[in-house]
C-alpha cells in the first residue's frame, strides 16, 4: 500500500480484487451496444432538447454550433485518456477509482464527491425539464395539468418526483433492465432528432446565419459582472454575451450536453470485455452525439433569427418546438415534445446509474457507510445505494429550482477530467508494466492538451459558480476529515500494519 495518511494509495491489483468480494460483487451483463446505447442515452436529451435553442438566443447566436465543436474537442480528448483507465481498471468509480490508484485517497474523495454533485445535479436539472415536456404532453392530448403545484411555501413539482421514483425501481432491478429500457427510448429519440434535421432542413434561410457570431451585448440581457464568464472577466471584457466571449461562454454551457461517456466508465465493472469494449463504448458514443448535436444547432439556428431564440420578458424559455412552431409546423412541435420527453428519461436515468456506481464504490472502500455497497443477490445491483439516490432526486427535483444548476455540473465534470488526463501520464510512468488493451495515442500531448482544453472551458464559467463549487468542495473536505480519513480500508490496514511492528519483539 504505497503512501500514507492522505497520499495512500489503493493499488489496481487491489481495486480488481475487490471486485470478486461476495457481498459487493456487481454482474458482469453489459456488451459494448449496450455501453454505446448507455453513453448516446445519457447524451443526448438535455443539449438537444432545452439547451441548444436557448443557448444560441441568449449567449452565442448561430455560433451556437461552434460553441458545440469546441466542447467536442475538449471532452474527445478527456475521453482518449478515459478510454486507456478504463480498460486498465475496469472497477467501478470512473475517475474516483482512477484518482485512487495514482493521487492517493484524499484526492480521490475530492474527485468522488466531485461526481456526486455532477450527478446529482445533472439528474435535478433534466429532471425538471422532463416534468415541464410532460407538461405540454398532456396539453396535447387535451389535458391541462400542471407538473408543478405550490405546496405549503414551496413549489413541488409531482412530474420530477414521479420521474425519480420509476427510474429508481428499474434502476434497481438490474443493470440489464436498465439497459434495455435505454435502448427502447433511444430508438425513439434518435428518430425524432434526425426527423427535426430532415423537416427542418426545408426552412433554412441563409440570412438567419449572418452575422454567424453576433456582436457583444451589453445591458438589457447581457451577463456582466459575477454573472459573466471568468475569462471575459480576466481579459476585462464587459460582457460574455455574444461575440467571441459569447461562443466560448456557450462552449462551457454546452458542454453539459456531452456529459455521458464519463457514466459509460462507471459501469466498467458490470461489463463482459471491458478491455475491448469500454474503449469503443466512449469513443463511439461520443462521436455519434456530436454529429447530432452540430447538425441540429445549424438547422434550428437556420430556420428562424437566433434573436427569435431568446427567452422572453415573461420568462418563457426557447426549445426546439419554438423554430417549427414559428413556421406552423405544429405537428413537428408535437413529435418533439414527446421525444423530449422519452429522451430525458434515459438522461436521468443514466446519471442516477453513474451516481450509483460512484456511491458504490466510495462506500466499498469505506469512505462512505459501507453497508451502502451491499449487492442484492436477486439483482446484483446496490439496491441501498440505489434508493439514497432515488430519495435525494426526489427532495432536490421535487422541491428545489433548477435554475443556475447546469453549470455547476459543468465545473465538476471538467474537474474530474482533469485528473483523470493528468492521472494517464502518472500511471505511465508508475506503472509501465500494467497490461493497456488501449492506449492514449500521442501521450504526453494528448492528454496535456486536454487539461488545458478543460481548463480553458473551466474559464468560461461564470465566477458565481466558481464560488459554489468552492463551497460544495469545502463541505466535502469537511466530511472526509469527520468520516472517511478515519475509516477507509486502507487507514484500518494502515493501523493494522502500525500496530504489528509495533508489537514486534526487538
Amino acid at each position: 500500500m504505497p503512501g500514507t495518511g492522505l497520499l495512500r494509495t489503493k493499488s489496481v491489483e487491489q481495486s480488481r480484487a475487490d471486485t470478486d468480494e461476495p457481498d459487493t460483487r456487481l454482474r458482469k451483463n453489459l456488451t459494448v451496444f449496450d455501453l454505446v446505447v448507455f453513453g448516446v442515452a445519457v447524451t443526448i436529451g438535455a443539449g438537444i432538447f432545452t439547451m441548444t435553442a436557448r443557448t444560441a438566443g441568449n449567449i452565442a447566436g448561430p455560433g451556437v454550433s461552434l460553441s458545440f465543436v469546441i466542447a467536442a474537442v475538449a471532452c474527445g480528448l478527456a475521453a482518449l485518456c478515459y478510454a486507456e483507465f478504463a480498460s486498465t481498471v475496469p472497477v467501478a468509480g470512473s475517475a474516483y477509482t482512477y484518482s485512487y490508484a495514482t493521487f492517493g485517497e484524499f484526492v480521490a474523495w475530492i474527485i468522488g464527491w466531485d461526481l456526486l454533485l455532477e450527478f446529482a445535479l445533472g439528474a435535478a436539472v433534466v429532471g425538471k425539464g422532463w416534468s415541464e415536456y410532460l407538461q405540454s404532453v398532456l396539453e396535447i392530448v387535451g389535458l391541462n395539468v400542471k407538473t408543478s403545484v405550490p405546496l405549503g411555501g414551496l413549489e413541488f413539482d409531482w412530474g420530477a418526483v414521479l420521474l425519480a421514483v420509476v427510474l429508481t425501481i428499474v434502476l434497481a432491478a438490474g443493470v440489464k433492465l436498465s439497459a434495455r429500457v435505454s435502448q427502447v427510448i433511444t430508438g425513439i429519440k434518435i428518430a425524432v432528432i434526425l426527423l427535426v434535421i430532415v423537416a427542418g432542413i426545408g426552412y433554412i434561410s441563409g440570412a438567419n446565419y449572418h452575422p454567424f457570431i453576433p456582436a457583444p451585448e451589453t445591458g438589457g440581457g447581457g451577463s456582466s459582472g459575477l454573472n459573466q464568464s471568468l475569462l471575459s472577466l480576466i481579459a476585462g471584457g464587459s460582457t460574455s454575451n455574444f461575440g467571441v466571449f459569447g461562443v466560448l461562454a456557450g462552449a462551457a454551457i454546452v458542454f453539459f450536453a456531452f456529459i455521458g461517456f464519463d457514466v459509460v466508465a462507471t459501469t466498467a465493472e458490470e461489463t463482459r470485455n471491458p478491455q475491448r469494449d469500454m474503449p469503443r463504448g466512449i469513443m463511439g458514443s461520443l462521436a455519434i452525439v456530436t454529429v447530432l448535436y452540430v447538425a441540429v444547432a445549424l438547422v434550428v439556428t437556420g430556420m428562424v433569427p437566433y434573436k427569435a431564440l431568446a427567452t422572453k420578458p415573461d420568462g418563457t424559455k426557447a426549445t426546439l418546438a419554438t423554430a417549427f412552431s414559428a413556421h406552423g409546423v405544429t405537428w413537428a412541435a408535437a413529435v418533439i415534445s414527446v421525444g423530449a420527453l422519452a429522451g430525458l428519461t434515459t438522461v436521468v436515468m443514466v446519471l442516477m446509474l453513474g451516481q450509483v456506481r460512484v456511491l458504490f464504490a466510495m462506500s466499498r472502500d469505506g469512505l462512505l457507510p459501507r453497508p451502502l455497497a451491499h449487492t442484492s443477490g436477486a439483482t446484483g445491483t446496490p439496491v441501498r445505494a440505489t434508493l439514497l439516490v432515488g430519495v435525494a432526486l426526489v427532495i432536490a427535483a421535487g422541491f428545489f429550482s433548477a435554475d443556475k444548476l447546469e453549470e455547476m455540473v459543468n465545473v465538476g465534470t471538467l474537474a474530474a477530467f482533469i485528473l483523470v488526463s493528468v492521472g494517464v501520464l502518472i500511471l505511465r510512468r508508475t506503472r509501465p508494466d500494467l497490461p493497456r488493451s488501449f492506449r492514449t495515442p500521442a501521450v504526453p500531448l494528448v492528454p496535456i492538451l486536454a487539461v488545458l482544453a478543460c481548463v480553458w472551458v473551466m474559464l468560461n464559467l461564470t465566477t458565481v459558480t466558481w464560488l459554489r463549487f468552492i463551497g460544495w468542495m469545502v463541505a466535502g473536505v469537511v466530511l472526509y476529515f469527520a468520516y472517511g480519513y478515519r475509516n477507509s480500508r486502507l487507514a484500518k490496514l494502515e493501523r493494522e500494519q502500525t500496530a504489528t511492528v509495533t508489537a514486534a519483539p526487538e
